[in-house]
């Protein structure tokens, strides 16, 4: 009788688990309504800003574009642009993987540090980065499998993470967290390099990050991490080509390789 109480017991719990991780993964998707939708010819979409500056990559330049006013850089010494981060318009990161180096512009696209990572001891060969507070940059060690947090006003490492196991995917930041998406988990650490949580990846390749809250690639689907909580709700959208996504002031934007479709996510 006791065992019969017993196995029944864990059924129960079993059960009850079940209906959680379902639970989980089938929450209301959240509502993303029409605004619209228009040309855009672009080798990459990079951002656009609180002013509705559009940032994009043609030819291997990087424009900056507000109501057809547009400036440009590009710096063709140094292969393919891998990256842009332009979370702080102040400090612009772009990144050539090809060159190990990242370039650091102000807010008209005019240099004003240039990062070799080649010239640098210890030697670091870098395959992610992403914007850090003051003059810092966040950069994943492929080498070593640490994310650091490097002062390159300094020229040296503030600190650095355990090593991360896995294929790293994308990286994300703002002036106080950083998310690391890895093939197997999406971890997330402070400003100070610390670490404060994992989640398993369930599939996911990309992500952006909107005032701490996630948006995550799976496929030609989005889905939705309201900050502290670990509950992936599905972003309902038409069925596009996802090429790039962002999202700015609750809007998202996605970019097709042809057109630009802007929506405003409708979260509670």
């Amino acid at each position: 009788m006791i065992f019969v109480h017993f196995y029944s017991e864990m059924q129960h719990i079993q059960y009850i688990f079940f209906l959680f991780t379902f639970s989980v993964f089938t929450q209301q998707p959240v509502e993303a309504s029409f605004v619209k939708k228009s040309k855009l010819d672009a080798q990459a979409l990079v951002g656009v800003d609180n002013f509705e500056t559009l940032f994009y990559i043609n030819n291997n330049v990087l424009y900056k574009n507000l109501n057809g006013n547009s400036i440009n850089f590009s710096h063709i010494q140094l292969g393919n642009i891998t990256s842009v981060n332009i979370f702080n318009p102040l400090k612009i990161n772009v990144f050539y993987s090809d060159f190990n180096t990242v370039v650091i512009l102000d807010n008209r696209l005019t240099e004003i540090t240039r990062i070799d990572f080649n010239r640098l001891q210890p030697f670091r060969n870098i395959s992610h980065i992403s914007t850090g507070n003051d003059n810092t940059i966040w950069i994943y060690n492929q080498d070593t499998q640490e994310l650091e947090i490097f002062d390159y006003k300094a020229n040296k490492t503030k600190v650095k993470t355990l090593p991360i196991q896995g294929d790293v995917l994308d990286i994300k930041s703002d002036f106080n967290l950083c998310w690391l998406l890895t093939k197997d988990y999406l971890y997330k650490y402070n400003y100070v390099g610390s670490f404060l949580s994992k989640i398993k990846n369930k599939g996911f390749t990309k992500l952006v990050q909107a005032n701490k809250n996630l948006i995550l690639q799976k496929e030609n689907q989005l889905f939705y991490i309201a900050k502290d909580l670990e509950i992936f709700t599905e972003l309902k959208i038409p069925k596009l080509l996802i090429k790039q996504f962002l999202v700015t002031n609750e809007t998202l934007y996605i970019y097709d390789e042809e057109f630009l479709h802007e929506y405003r996510l409708k979260i509670n």
